[in-house]
């Protein structure tokens, strides 16, 4: 464990020097004079106990970000068709990256499999997906990044305050320094980019230390991710998307690109639409129907009930093909070795 993140909040003292009129709260962006800062103390206090000069010393030493709130109203998967997209993350190193975290931790990998009811290789491209298998986890300090969403983003900003609610919670109950915990620019955080509210349902002690870190410890990771996917009903060998050809001009009733992730259309009526699907399937099946823009042509897609639940962890359709595409590939390196 790092002790920079590890630390019995020794940071105490300076919070408390913030609080009580430092220069450093006299020049911070969500001091008392923030209109939402004073019912969210107050909230604090009454929810889960917290001194109200604690939670105002943290909140002056946050400081208000112009660049996570540009990040968030930009990304990836809602500004580049699916080509572009993929071309991000399914690359010739992320795969042989993949490979070699398989190899590394293949004793933890193997056990999350049997425990959890996840495939190793599943877990993994989360993981490569997320943070390039722990390379890039994020520069944004949490608490930046939550205060500024939480306070200054209308679009989210009820849902961001619950996260910093959790946030505070999380670190007084792990005995963590809410000011050293950085993340991405959503304050999502670790190998697997939990955010606070997911790291205290999902996060487990996966190597039996009594601490549940997933900043520094992949093995807590890896059990944290399978963990999660099995909470979310995942399911051990089944498919995940299956490919499809269309014919004629009546398909796009059946795309549910635009309805929504919860949208199904059976497979009975997909077929009479046009969709040739590569794979016997019952005609009963509920499934998700898409097309991507694949550059050189459209690219059509049925998604299972797995793929369903890799957008449990982001909700984007091309997200969890991605991580689907790729977790099939690490594999198939994997097993050539």
């Amino acid at each position: 464990m790092q002790a920079g993140i590890f630390r019995h909040l020794k940071t105490l003292t300076a919070i408390a020097l913030v609080a009580c009129g430092s220069t450093l709260a006299s020049a911070a962006d969500y001091s008392a004079e923030h209109p939402a800062v004073v019912p969210f103390i107050k909230e604090m206090q009454v929810e889960h106990g917290f001194a109200p000069g604690y939670v105002s010393g943290l909140l002056a030493a946050a400081e208000r970000k112009q660049a996570i709130l540009d990040a968030i109203s930009r990304p990836a998967e809602r500004v580049r068709p699916w080509h572009e997209y993929r071309a991000i993350f399914i690359t010739d190193r992320r795969i042989a990256e993949g490979v070699a975290f398989m190899q590394t931790h293949a004793d933890a990998l193997a056990r999350a499999e049997q425990e959890y009811g996840v495939e190793a290789e599943v877990i993994t491209a989360i993981i490569g997906v997320e943070t390039f298998y722990g390379g890039n986890k994020g520069s944004h300090r949490v608490i930046d990044a939550l205060t500024t969403l939480g306070f200054d983003y209308p679009p989210r900003a009820d849902f961001f305050r619950r996260q910093l609610k959790a946030f505070l919670v999380l670190t007084r109950e792990q005995q963590m320094d809410p000011l050293a915990l950085t993340g991405s620019y959503a304050g999502a955080m670790g190998y697997p980019q939990f955010i606070p509210s997911s790291y205290q349902a999902f996060a487990v002690d996966f190597d039996g230390d009594d601490t549940v870190d997933i900043w520094t410890n992949p093995v807590d990771a890896i059990g944290s991710v399978a963990n999660y996917f099995r909470e979310h009903d995942w399911q051990l060998g089944a498919d995940v998307a299956v490919a499809a050809k269309v014919t004629g001009d009546r398909f796009a009733e059946g795309l549910t690109l635009e309805q929504g992730l919860e949208a199904r259309r059976s497979i009975g009526e997909l077929r009479e639409l046009g969709w040739q699907i590569g794979q016997p399937l019952p005609a009963e099946q509920q499934v998700m129907a898409y097309a991507f823009d694949g550059g050189d042509q459209m690219q059509y897609w049925l998604g299972l009930d797995n793929l369903y639940v890799i957008t449990r962890y982001n909700r984007s359709v091309m997200y969890a093909m991605v991580v689907h595409q790729l977790s099939e590939l690490i594999r198939e390196a994997a097993s050539s070795e």
